[in-house]
C-alpha cells in the first residue's frame, strides 16, 4: 500500500494554500522593503518639516498631488505594467540620489522640497503597491492574506526608524537617503518576481492581461469617481478618515508643546506613541484581521475602528489630557493599519484594472491630501480664534460622524460589488 503524503499545513497566523506562499512571501518583503524605506526618510522629512510652516508644506503638497496624477494617469494608459511599475520605483529612487548631493552639498532649498517630496512619495508608492497586490490575488485569497502583508509593512516601520536612530551621527543624513534607495531597488525586484502570480490571477479572472497598457484617458479615475458609487464612498471615507487623523495629530501637537516643558520629554512622548500603534498593530495584524475578515467580512473591520474613531473624539471633547490623546491616537492608527487598510484594499479586488490603478490613485493621493489641506487649515483657523481643546475634539466628533458614515456607505456598497468574470473553465 502506498504511504500517503500529508498536504502542507497551513500557519496559524497566516491561512495560506500550499500554491500561494510564493506569492505571499514576496508580496511580504515588497511591502516589508517599501515600509522601511519610507521610514528610514520619515525621521529626516520631520526634522525638516518643524522648522517650517506645517500648513504651507501641506499645501504645497497637494498642489504637487493635483500636477502629477495626470502624469501618472498618462503611465497608466499607455504603458503595460511591467514598464509603468519600474518607472514609478525608478523615479522615486533617482529622486533620492538627487537629494544625497542636495544634502551633501547643503543646499538652501533641500528642507521644504524634500517635506513634500516624501509626502508625495509615501501616496504614490503605498498606493502603487496595492494596486499591484489586487492584479496579483484575488478577493478570497486577499481577505487570508492582506493582514499577514500587512504586517510586513509594520516591522518595516519598526526597522525604519532604528536603523535612521542607529546610524545617523555615524554616517550622515546624505547616506541614509542612499540606504532608503537600496530598500526600493527591493521592491524592483519583488515586482518582477510577482509578474507570473499577476497573469495567472487575471488568466483565471478572464481580464484582459496587464502586460498590455490599459488605454483609456489620463483622467479617466475622475470619470470612474463620478459614475461609481462605490468609489465615491471610497472617497468620503478617505477625506473624513484623514480629517480625525490630521486633527488629533495637529492638537496633540499643540498640547504637547504646553505639557511637556523640553524637545526630550516631547520626543519621548511621541517615541511611546509611536512604539505603542506598532506594537499594538502587528499583535491584531496576525491574530485579528485574518480571522475577522475570513469569518465575517469587511464590515467589522471598517466599523471597529470608525465606532472607536467617534468615541474617542467624544472622551477627548471632555477631558482633553495628554494620556487620552495619547490612548486615542494609538487606538485611531492602529485600526487604520491592522483593519480599515487590509479591509478596503480586499475591495479592490472585486473591481476592474483601471478602477484599481486610475481611480484608487486619484483617491489615494489627491482625495488624501485634499483632506489633510482642508483640516489643517481648520485646526489653523481654529487656533488663530482662540478656541482650547475641547471646541477643537468637539469638531473632531463632526468629522468622526462624517467618517463613520462614510463606512455605512461604503458596508452597504461593498457586499454589492461584483467580482470581474471568471475565465471558462476556472474555479
Amino acid at each position: 500500500m502506498a504511504e500517503t503524503i500529508p498536504a502542507p499545513r497551513k500557519s496559524r497566523w497566516i491561512e495560506a494554500e500550499p500554491g500561494e506562499w510564493h506569492a505571499f512571501a514576496w508580496s511580504f518583503l515588497y511591502f516589508f522593503a517599501l515600509l522601511t524605506g519610507y521610514y528610514v526618510i520619515r525621521p529626516v522629512r520631520d526634522a525638516m518639516g518643524a522648522v517650517h510652516r506645517l500648513e504651507l508644506l501641506f499645501t504645497a503638497t497637494f498642489v504637487c498631488m493635483l500636477l502629477l496624477t495626470p502624469v501618472y494617469g498618462a503611465l497608466v494608459a499607455r504603458f503595460p505594467r511591467r514598464v509603468f511599475l519600474p518607472v514609478v520605483y525608478g523615479f522615486f529612487i533617482a529622486c533620492l540620489v538627487g537629494f544625497y548631493f542636495a544634502f551633501d552639498s547643503d543646499a538652501p532649498w533641500r528642507g521644504p522640497v524634500f517635506f513634500v517630496w516624501v509626502a508625495v512619495f509615501n501616496l504614490f508608492a503605498v498606493s502603487v503597491f496595492w494596486s499591484y497586490m489586487a492584479d496579483v490575488f484575488e478577493n478570497v485569497q486577499a481577505i487570508r492574506l492582506y493582514g499577514g502583508i500587512a504586517a510586513g509593512g509594520t516591522i518595516g516601520g519598526f526597522l525604519g526608524p532604528v536603523i535612521t536612530a542607529r546610524f545617523v551621527e555615524q554616517v550622515g543624513v546624505a547616506n541614509l537617503l542612499l540606504v532608503s534607495a537600496g530598500f526600493l531597488g527591493v521592491c524592483l525586484l519583488c515586482i518582477v518576481a510577482l509578474a507570473p502570480h499577476a497573469r495567472e490571477t487575471e488568466r483565471r479572472r478572464g481580464e484582459a492581461s496587464g502586460e498590455r497598457a490599459m488605454g483609456g484617458t489620463i483622467l479617466a479615475g475622475l470619470r470612474l469617481i463620478r459614475d461609481t458609487p462605490l468609489l465615491q464612498a471610497m472617497c468620503v471615507v478617505m477625506f473624513f478618515g484623514v480629517g480625525v487623523g490630521t486633527l488629533l495629530y495637529n492638537e496633540q501637537a499643540a498640547i504637547a508643546r504646553t505639557s511637556f516643558a523640553d524637545v526630550a520629554s516631547r520626543t519621548a512622548f511621541y517615541a511611546r506613541i509611536d512604539l505603542a500603534i506598532n506594537v499594538l498593530t502587528i499583535v491584531v495584524q496576525v491574530a485579528i484581521t485574518r480571522w475577522l475578515l475570513v469569518r465575517h467580512g469587511v464590515a467589522p473591520a471598517l466599523l471597529i475602528p470608525a465606532f472607536a474613531v467617534l468615541l474617542g473624539f467624544c472622551v477627548l471633547s471632555a477631558s482633553p489630557l495628554p494620556i487620552v490623546v495619547a490612548l486615542v491616537q494609538i487606538a485611531t492608527r492602529a485600526g487604520e493599519f491592522a483593519l480599515s487598510k487590509p479591509a478596503r484594499e480586499s475591495i479592490y479586488t472585486r473591481v476592474e484594472r483601471e478602477m484599481r490603478y486610475k481611480a484608487k490613485g486619484f483617491i489615494d493621493t489627491v482625495v488624501y491630501r485634499g483632506g489633510d489641506l482642508t483640516f489643517v487649515w481648520l485646526h489653523k483657523g481654529m487656533t488663530v480664534l482662540g478656541f482650547g481643546s475641547n471646541i477643537v475634539f468637539g469638531a473632531g466628533v463632526l468629522v468622526a460622524l462624517g467618517f463613520l458614515g462614510g463606512v455605512l456607505w461604503l458596508v452597504r456598497l461593498a457586499p454589492d460589488t461584483p467580482g470581474p468574470p471568471a475565465a471558462e473553465g476556472a474555479p
